[in-house]
């Protein structure tokens, strides 16, 4: 029995799916194309209608989280603004790079080792961060009054971020949350994540979120929304041009949105209600979790067995719907524990 031209199974495999990346997604601020890409891969699609399919799910899911983070105050237009125009610059460069390196044959080596390395070493650094956050947890109480950049407390900023605020090199941006950055640095961030984008070719979201927190120094919840805010207009872009070629399934990307509509807006909702420090262990191991997974579609690529990329696959679909649980699970444990506002005395 078919639906739309697909086996009931598969209907219900891109809704769900849909479901549980648009959960992490609008959780984490990332647009889930290295989880998009390769099961479409798996399944048969040709390359360039599973990237132009990731790309139209990109920015479908970019639409509905923005406006939840939008809901709750969480984008710092005036960053993501800067971020699209330094970003795009990146991404051109980025793109001219890799070109290059096709020419010498080496394009699919660097891109392969790349995404292995970022993936684990941006992992690594939010579990360290995590660990040095429980840390600081166990020897004080913490301090809530706000540092020198205004309105925002030391705790919310990593050291690194708040290092590199210290250098006030004009001119000076005032961010949303209170702090200011200088535009140096957010013009070099944003340039360098755009860059490694357009070589390793995604939309950059898990380089791209915690740029901002580490770097430019906004609280983690602002650098999810903000983040997204500056992906949408890269995600528009690109859907645009796969779809002009014909390179969109709209009835595979249809149906992973159908899930995601739903979970976009419940990510996006759990990250005012799930412990910082959650957030940070969640998304560390995200990193490294999908590290190893694509470690393993490359080495199945070098190898030529279908075993590995099918084990790739499995880990990166499997980790992620038991991330995206946990997370809903830890959202509604924190729901039904918060403390209910008391009537108040007509």
């Amino acid at each position: 029995m078919e639906l739309l031209g697909l086996s009931i199974g598969l209907v219900a495999l891109f809704v769900s799916f849909g479901f549980t990346v648009g959960v992490l997604f609008g959780f984490f601020g990332m647009g889930g194309s290295f989880l998009i890409t390769p099961t479409l891969l798996v399944l048969g699609y040709p390359a360039s209608v599973a990237i132009g399919s990731g790309l139209a799910f990109y920015f479908g899911t970019s639409v509905i989280a923005v406006l939840k983070h939008y809901d709750v105050g969480e984008v710092d237009y005036r960053l993501g603004a800067i971020l699209f125009v330094v970003l795009s610059i990146g991404i051109e460069i980025g793109s001219r790079l890799i070109f290059g390196l096709e020419a010498l044959g080496v394009a699919d080596l660097v891109t392969g080792v790349a995404y292995v390395l970022l993936l684990g070493g941006i992992g690594a650094l939010f579990l360290q961060r995590a660990r040095s956050l429980s840390d600081d947890d166990e020897g004080s109480e913490g301090d809530d009054a706000a540092d020198d950049a205004g309105g925002v407390s030391d705790e919310e900023i990593p050291p690194i971020a708040r290092r590199i605020q210290s250098y006030r090199v004009p001119p000076m941006i005032a961010l949303s949350s209170g702090g200011r950055a200088s535009l140096w640095t957010i013009g070099g961030a944003g340039g360098t994540v755009g860059v490694i984008s357009g070589l390793i070719g995604v939309g950059g979201g898990f380089i791209r979120m915690p740029t901002i927190y580490y770097v430019i120094g906004t609280p983690l919840t602002a650098a999810v929304g903000t983040s997204l805010f500056a992906g949408l207009f890269a995600g528009a872009y690109g859907t645009f041009a796969y779809g002009t070629a014909g390179s969109v399934n709209l009835t595979v990307v249809g149906l992973l949105l159908l899930g995601s509509a739903l979970g976009a807006r419940l990510g996006s909702a759990a990250t005012t209600s799930v412990d910082e420090n959650d957030v940070i262990v969640y998304f560390g191991l995200m990193m490294v979790l999908a590290s190893v997974g694509i470690a393993l579609r490359e080495l199945a690529t070098w190898l030529g067995t279908d075993a590995l990329d099918l084990l790739s696959v499995f880990l990166l679909v499997g980790s992620s719907f038991v991330l995206g649980l946990l997370i809903l699970y830890k959202a509604a444990e924190a729901a039904r524990t918060s403390p209910r506002p008391e009537p108040v005395p007509e």
